[in-house]
C-alpha cells in the first residue's frame, strides 16, 4: 500500500520492517499477477463516470430551468472547461451546447463576465486545437451564445482572428456554423454608418472599373471592324479566284473537246477522200480488213471478261478448298493426338489368367467341335504347295505394295507441287503489269504440267492465226476441243496465267 501510495523503496521497507529486495519482489509478483491498477483503465472509467454526470445534469435541467443559469455561473463548470485533455473537452462542450440550447434566453440572463470566460475559452479552443470535433462543438456554442449583449464586446476584442479561423478550419465539416461565427465577428467589429460607407466606396470602385473597361472595349471596336472587313475582302477575293480557275478549266476543257471533234472529223473526211481515190476492189478489202480487226477486237474483249471471271470464282473455290483441308488436318492432326495421349495414358491390361475349371470347359468344348467336325484327311504334297502358292502370293503383296506407297509418294508430291504453282499463278500479277522479276512465277517445274501447257499455248497460238471469217460462229470454243497441229516452235514452259 505504501508503494501505491507514491513512497520509496526505503519509506516501504522501514514502515513493513523487511529488506529492500523483498520489497522489490513482492512489487514484481504483484505486477505480474495484475495486482496493480491501469492507468489507462482508470481513465476510461472516470471519463464514463463524467458522460454519466453530464447526462444526469442535462435530464435534470430539462426538468428545471432555472438550474441552467445557477450550473452555467458555477466556478465549477468553469474549471471543468480549463481542462486540457481532448476528450473532456468534448464531453463539457456537448454539455455547453446542450444547456444552451435548452434555455436559448439564458445567455442574456447569466453575468457579461461569465459570458466573456466561456467565449475566450472557445476562442482559445479554436486557435490552439486541431481536433475537427473541438473545432465543431466551440463554433456552435460561440454561435448559441449571440444572443448574449456581451458578445459585441467579445466580438470586437477578437475581430483579428476571423481570417486565421476560416482558413484553419474551413472544409472541416461545419462550414455553416463557421460562416455564422465570421459574420457574427464582422458585423459586430463594423458600426452600420460605416457599413453603409463601406458599400458606396465599392458601388464608386465597381462603377469605375466598369466604365474603364467599357471605354477600353469602345477604342478597340473600331479595329475589329477594320479586321473584319478586310477577312471578309480577303474571302471574296480567294473566292473570285477560284470561280475564275474554275471558268478557265471549263473553258480548257471544251476547247481540247473541240480541238478532238475537228481533228476526228477532219480524219474522217481524208478517209473519205482516200477511199473515193482507191479502186473500188481495194475498198472491199479494206473494209474486209477493218472488220475482221473489230471482229478480233471484240472477241478478245469477251474471252478476256470470260477467264477473269472463271479466274475469280476458281480462285474463291481454291480458297474454300483450301481452308477446308486445313480444318480437316487440323480435326485429324487432333484427333490423333487424343488417340495418343489415351493410348499412353490407359495401363496395358493382359489377358486375366484361366482357372482350372474354365480351362477344363474349354478342352471339352474343343473336343466337343472336334467329334462334331472331323478334319479331312490332307496330304503332305498339298501342304506344302499350297504353303507355296501363299508365299508366292505374299512375295507378290509385298512387291506391289512398295510400288503402291512409291506411286502414292509421287502422287502426293505431285498435287503439293501443282498446289504451290497455282498458288504462285493466282498471286502472280497480271501480264499487263508483269516484271522481268515475276517470270519465275509463269514457269513450271513439272514436265507433264509444262507438256499440257505448251500444247494449249500452240492451239491457241493456231487458232488466232485463223481468218476471221472461219471463228464467227466459234466464241464460245473450248481450247481443248480445237484442232492440235505440231508446230515445231519452243516456247519453252509458258504458263496461260494473269489477266
Amino acid at each position: 500500500m505504501a508503494r501505491r501510495l507514491g513512497q520509496s523503496i526505503s519509506k516501504t521497507a522501514a514502515l513493513v520492517g523487511c529488506s529492500r529486495s523483498a520489497v522489490v519482489s513482492t512489487y514484481q509478483k504483484w505486477s505480474k499477477e495484475g495486482k496493480v491498477v491501469n492507468r489507462d483503465e482508470q481513465k476510461a472509467s472516470l471519463f464514463r463516470n463524467l458522460r454519466k454526470v453530464t447526462n444526469s445534469i442535462c435530464c435534470l435541467c430539462r426538468g428545471h430551468i432555472p438550474l441552467i443559469k445557477t450550473t452555467l455561473q458555477s466556478d465549477h463548470f468553469l474549471q471543468l472547461m480549463l481542462s486540457e485533455d481532448v476528450e473532456s473537452d468534448i464531453v463539457v462542450l456537448s454539455l455547453l451546447q446542450n444547456l444552451l440550447r435548452i434555455n436559448s434566453v439564458v445567455p442574456m440572463e447569466i453575468a457579461e463576465k461569465t459570458v466573456e470566460d466561456f467565449s475566450d475559452e472557445l476562442i482559445l479552443r479554436l486557435i490552439s486545437t486541431n481536433n475537427p470535433v473541438v473545432g465543431s462543438a466551440a463554433t456552435k456554442a460561440l454561435v448559441l451564445l449571440a444572443s448574449s449583449p456581451a458578445i459585441k464586446t467579445i466580438c470586437r476584442k477578437y475581430e483579428g482572428s476571423r481570417f486565421p479561423l476560416r482558413e484553419k478550419w474551413t472544409g472541416k465539416g461545419f462550414d455553416k456554423e463557421l460562416g455564422q461565427l465570421l459574420e457574427l465577428l464582422h458585423a459586430a467589429s463594423h458600426q452600420p454608418g460605416e457599413v453603409k460607407r463601406l458599400h458606396q466606396a465599392a458601388s464608386l470602385i465597381q462603377a469605375a472599373w466598369r466604365s474603364y473597361k467599357t471605354r477600353k472595349r469602345m477604342k478597340k471596336l473600331p479595329s475589329a471592324v477594320s479586321r473584319i472587313q478586310k477577312s471578309f475582302r480577303e474571302r471574296k477575293k480567294r473566292e473570285s479566284l477560284l470561280s475564275q480557275r474554275q471558268k478557265e478549266a471549263q473553258e480548257l476543257r471544251q476547247q481540247l473537246q473541240l480541238s478532238r471533234q475537228r481533228a476526228l472529223r477532219e480524219f474522217r473526211q481524208r478517209q473519205l477522200d482516200l477511199l473515193e481515190i482507191v479502186p473500188a476492189g481495194l475498198v472491199d478489202r479494206f473494209l474486209h480488213e477493218q472488220e475482221q480487226r473489230a471482229a478480233v477486237v471484240i472477241q478478245k474483249q469477251w474471252r478476256g471478261h470470260r477467264e477473269r471471271r472463271k479466274f475469280h470464282q476458281q480462285k474463291q473455290a481454291m480458297k474454300e478448298f483450301k481452308a477446308a483441308v486445313t480444318l480437316q488436318r487440323a480435326a485429324l492432326r487432333f484427333m490423333q493426338k487424343r488417340r495418343n495421349a489415351r493410348c499412353s495414358l490407359s495401363p496395358w491390361k493382359g489377358p486375366s489368367g484361366l482357372t482350372d475349371e474354365r480351362r477344363a470347359e474349354l478342352k471339352k468344348v474343343v473336343e466337343d467341335y472336334i467329334a462334331l467336325h472331323p478334319s479331312p484327311s490332307v496330304l503332305i504334297d498339298s501342304c506344302k504347295e499350297l504353303h507355296q502358292q501363299t508365299q508366292e502370293m505374299l512375295r507378290q503383296h509385298l512387291m506391289n505394295r512398295t510400288l503402291h506407297r512409291k506411286a502414292e509418294q509421287h502422287r502426293k508430291s505431285l498435287i503439293t507441287q501443282i498446289n504451290s504453282e497455282v498458288d504462285l499463278l493466282m498471286n502472280a500479277p497480271g501480264l499487263k503489269d508483269a516484271t522481268e522479276q515475276d517470270i519465275s512465277k509463269f514457269m513450271s517445274r513439272s514436265v507433264p504440267v509444262a507438256a499440257r501447257a505448251k500444247q494449249s499455248h500452240n492451239t491457241l497460238l493456231q487458232f488466232n492465226r485463223w481468218p476471221w471469217w472461219k471463228k464467227l460462229g466459234d466464241e464460245f470454243l473450248d481450247p481443248e476441243q480445237l484442232p492440235k497441229d505440231n508446230m515445231n516452235i519452243d516456247f519453252e514452259t509458258l504458263y496461260l496465267g494473269g489477266s
